[in-house]
């Protein structure tokens, strides 16, 4: 069974952290960047490109 976090939904399937059903594994989350207005304006800090 995979450890996922409820409510994050990720769908970056090339993510080290990315599980079956567009779930995110990672303990935690970091989205950057300060003083954004907009989503397209936001990035996810904790991506880690999948070895697979």
């Amino acid at each position: 069974m995979e450890n996922h976090n409820p409510g994050v939904r990720c769908v970056v399937n090339t993510c080290h952290y990315y599980a079956t059903g567009d779930h995110c594994n990672a303990q935690k989350i970091e989205v950057q960047h300060k003083n954004a207005k907009t989503s397209s304006e936001t990035d996810c800090a904790t991506f880690k490109p999948s070895m697979s």
